[in-house]
């Protein structure tokens, strides 16, 4: 069991001060290597109670979008994809396996820049990365690729529902995949589900410490608890879930669908 804890300070917002003093982030190990059918909601719950952390209430659980889509058939092979012509010219130019280049385009809703042999586009549930989230990695096979879940709120809140009705627990649940960022090298895990809870904590109309109402501050927490988790789950030790346990937030409906914003303010369209 890996856990790190996190000594934070008051935060003061709208509703009131949090007065977080920890925050615990646990993994979960010793999880199966998920199939296609899957119950991974079990296989976390089970888990979390082998290695002696049990889930509580008001806990958060987060976990990789890798194995959502691995229970869902969601890896498929690529010879699946017929490539257009587009996709075997880009390939030519890029070096690229021209069928990668159609799955691509297939999860897209519309290509917003092409850089060297990446593609930067939109998909379908609207976020803005690299490849569409089609991913080769971690899945078993080299002619093998990972797409992302259809609906991956619905997903989170599926996991919300089990354990309520499982454990009697209200918990949040973040779903979790590897983003790129503009203007910094490097990727973090961003929450692309969110359920139970709300994604962002909204500072407007609180004071800081100052006296000075702030006019324009809002945090989404749940893309801080995306990457924070990923300490511990790492990206080569196959702990594809985790706890976070200590950060207070009220069980409510919530979406990561919230957390894209609208191109038409999007500075990066």
């Amino acid at each position: 069991m890996s856990e790190i804890n996190q000594n934070k300070s008051s935060t003061s917002e709208s509703a009131g001060n949090l007065n977080i003093d920890e925050v615990r982030i646990i993994a979960i190990r010793d999880l199966p290597m998920v199939e296609a059918g899957d119950n991974i909601i079990d296989q976390i719950i089970d888990a979390a109670d082998n290695q002696g952390t049990p889930l509580k209430n008001k806990d958060i659980v987060v976990i990789t979008q890798r194995i959502f889509s691995k229970a869902q058939g969601l890896v498929v092979p690529l010879d699946n994809y017929q490539p257009s012509l587009f996709a075997i010219e880009y390939a030519e130019r890029t070096e690229k396996d021209p069928r990668l280049v159609e799955a691509v385009l297939q999860e897209s809703t519309r290509i917003i820049r092409q850089v060297g042999g990446v593609l930067i586009t939109e998909t379908k549930h609207g976020f803005k990365c690299a490849n569409a989230g089609v991913d080769g990695s971690n899945v078993g096979g080299d002619d093998l690729i990972s797409l992302l879940p259809k609906d991956p709120d619905q997903d989170c809140q599926v996991v919300c529902d089990v354990i309520k009705e499982r454990l009697g627990l209200d918990v949040g649940v973040i779903m979790t995949d590897t983003f790129g960022r503009p203007w910094r090298h490097g990727q973090t895990n961003v929450a692309i589900g969110v359920a139970g809870m709300q994604p962002m904590r909204d500072y407007v109309g609180a004071n800081d410490l100052d006296g000075k109402e702030l006019r324009v501050t809002t945090i989404c927490v749940a893309d801080e608890i995306a990457g924070s988790a990923e300490l511990v789950m790492g990206k080569l030790d196959a702990v594809p879930a985790a706890i976070v346990r200590g950060y207070p937030f009220e069980i409510s409906q919530g979406a990561a669908s919230e957390i894209v914003r609208e191109t038409p303010l999007d500075l990066f369209p």
